[in-house]
């Protein structure tokens, strides 16, 4: 007679795996799921969701925004909205923005950054410039004021007559934001102004996370300051470079505080003019919020497309990778 193997046991089969694995729904797990699951989604659905699809729903109406009644009209609006020569006008403004605006920031973010912490000395511990501390504080000083405050600091500044840039420059009466050929560098070189020490300090806070062999093994081989920071830096802090662009792409596509107190009229020829500020004057001066709320449908849906852009080139580009070290 055959003895027949016995199959050998696994922990998995064992009758304390299996009580193990039923984990029994007791009030406790069912408070915690509440508080910190069913909450926060109730209000994010409550706060963000709703309200934007009440926007999609009276963007397909002639809603005034001032009375109970309205027809549904269907996709109208939104052949208003790009038959509007002023609409698609500030909507290339924001689009201008939105490329322009996290290139420079992100440009000068990388430069500040790298200097202030491997910039230093070619030889010995991988440090900044001395000082360093001291041009981080400087540099985050101008994030920490209100936007609308550094609107109107600079609209002062910009001021033909006695203003701050053409008395330092001797520029006599130069009209900065009244002048088609300059109010939108002027607006973005505020804007970057504002931003550039938030993104500076973030990327400080990425490349102190890359270890310093790294950089070590880089000077070891004879790589040069520019080197590295364009084949070792910015690969590895690459989601963050990543995420700034996006953020600051977001800001650009709205930029209305900064707009409204530079140039609330929109600028000679609507230089300046933004998606923000057409839609704001579409409700609350020509009582036509259902157009109103069909320029925010429009606003929101390049928002996305722009998010869904920069990741995509982020991964063709070689992005989403692991890089870990």
């Amino acid at each position: 007679m055959t003895s027949v193997p016995l199959k050998p046991r696994s922990d998995s089969d064992s009758p304390v795996a299996v009580r193990r694995g039923r984990k029994k729904l007791t009030l406790d797990r069912v408070s915690f799921f509440l508080v910190f699951l069913g909450l926060p989604l109730a209000i994010y659905l409550f706060f963000v969701v709703s309200p934007f699809v009440q926007a999609i729903y009276y963007s397909l109406t002639n809603w005034s925004g001032f009375t109970t009644t309205f027809n549904f009209i269907g996709l109208d609006n939104f052949v208003k909205v790009f038959q509007d020569d002023v609409f698609v006008k500030s909507m290339m403004n924001n689009l201008l923005l939105a490329i322009v605006v996290p290139l420079i920031t992100i440009v000068i973010a990388l430069i500040f950054s790298t200097m202030v912490t491997i910039g230093g000395p070619s030889r010995g511990q991988i440090r900044g410039l001395k000082g360093s501390s001291f041009y981080r504080v400087v540099s985050f000083f101008p994030y920490v004021i209100p936007a609308i405050a550094i609107g109107i600091i600079w609209a002062q500044a910009y001021t033909p007559n006695g203003g701050l840039i053409n008395s330092l420059f001797g520029l006599g009466e130069k009209n900065w934001l009244g002048d088609s050929s300059t109010a939108m560098g002027a607006s973005i070189f505020v804007i970057v102004w504002g931003l550039v020490g938030f993104y500076m300090v973030l990327f400080i806070a990425a490349i102190k996370g890359v270890p310093a062999e790294i950089y070590e093994a880089a000077r070891v081989d004879g790589a040069g300051r520019f080197r590295i920071a364009v084949s070792i830096t910015i690969p590895l802090i690459r989601d963050n470079v990543q995420t700034g662009f996006i953020y600051m792409g977001i800001l650009a596509l709205d930029a209305f505080v900064y707009m409204a107190a530079l140039n609330p009229d929109g600028g000679p020829e609507n230089s300046t003019w933004v998606m923000a500020q057409h839609l704001l004057r579409t409700a609350f001066t020509k009582g036509n919020f259902g157009l109103a709320c069909a320029m925010a449908v429009v606003a929101a849906i390049l928002t996305l497309c722009f998010a869904g852009l920069v990741f995509l080139v982020n991964r063709l580009t070689g992005g989403n990778k692991d890089t870990s070290y």
